[in-house]
Parts: structure tokens; sequence; C-alpha cells
């Protein structure tokens, strides 16, 4: 690598590692030990060929991605640790919030909880489609499945995270106000004909 592509490999990895590595977090299930890993590979991988990329930014996820699928791949194949309760998040977690800040750090630990307790692959979709933000069919290509297979894997992950974490339902517009709790800048009003 020659000294312009280096300087310009350091300046991307200076401005860009925070937000990839919050991508990697997710994507491993809020393990920040195999989140830094997982980076680590995706820019060594990139820097050994800096000098072709044309969006490294893209790149550099596409490597995040594909790693994490080849990770949950073979880890399907091993025998998972499992607990009989989950840890009890203590008494402090369900208090009212006190502060905007407080319930927004309360609602990262509870997703990230959540999203470590589902699949690799169902993770992989979430992140992919709704931190992301990505289409259906990049999501497809990305983790090498068919577009039905993101729909339906969409479908059972976020059932799934509904179960684990009642509490994200509260913050869902889709459910058509089902859920949440009532408003209290207005008191109902019947309406006779």
């Amino acid at each position: 690598m020659d000294a312009a592509s280096r300087e310009s490999f350091l300046e991307f990895v200076t401005n860009r590692s925070t937000a990839l590595l919050r991508t990697a977090v997710l994507l491993s299930g809020g393990d920040r030990h195999a989140a830094e890993d997982l980076l680590q590979n995706a820019l060594v991988k990139a820097a050994g060929r800096w000098h072709r990329i044309d969006e490294p930014e893209a790149y550099v996820r596409q490597i995040l991605y594909r790693q994490q699928v080849s990770r949950w791949r073979l880890k399907g194949r091993r025998k998972e640790l499992t607990v009989a309760e989950p840890p009890d998040p203590g008494a402090d977690a369900r208090t009212a919030h006190a502060t905007d800040a407080t319930a927004a750090a309360e609602l990262r630990l509870v997703m990230r909880d959540a999203l470590s307790r589902l699949t690799a692959r169902q993770r992989a979709v979430l992140v992919l489609r709704y931190f992301e933000d990505l289409p259906e069919a990049d999501v497809a290509r990305l983790l090498g499945v068919s577009v039905g297979t993101v729909r339906s894997t969409t479908h059972r992950s976020l059932a799934r995270l509904r179960v684990l974490a009642p509490e994200l339902s509260l913050l869902d517009p889709s459910d058509g106000g089902r859920q949440q709790p009532p408003s209290r800048d207005f008191a109902p009003v019947e309406v006779r004909p």
C-alpha cells in the first residue's frame, strides 16, 4: 500500500469505525468483543484491496455481513449453551424513566438483550432490514438467501422479539395503537347520533 492509500485508509478508519462498530455489535448480538473482532477482520480484508475499492463503507459493511453469516453457519453446527432462566435485570430496570437519556439507554439495553437471544440469522436479517434500512432484495443478496426467506425470517424474528421484550411493542406504531398506553392529553368523548 502506497503512502496516499495508507493515509486514505487511516482517515476512513478514523472517521467511520464508530458507525461500523455499532453495526458489528448489533450483528454479533451485543457481544462487543466479537464485534471488535468482526470489524477488525473486515478492515484487514479491506486494507488489502484498498486501492481497488470505489465505495469503502459499502465494501466494509458487506464484509461484515458476510463474515457474520459465515459465523452463524459454522455456529449452527456447534452445540449452544443454554441456561434455565434469563438474567433478572433488577428492580432499577423496572422503575419509571427519570429522563429521556435514561429511557433511551434502557431501550438500547432491552433491544440488545432481545437481539442477543435471537438466532444469528434472525439478528442479521433484522439489523440489515431495520437498522441499516436495506430493502428485502439487498438483504437476500447479502445473506445469500431468497427474498421469501428474508420475509419469513423477518416475520418470525419480529414475533420472537415481541415475546422476548414485550415492552418494545409499546413503541410499535404499526399495531394500530392497541398496545400503546392511553393518552393523557384528552378524555374520551361519547358521540351520540
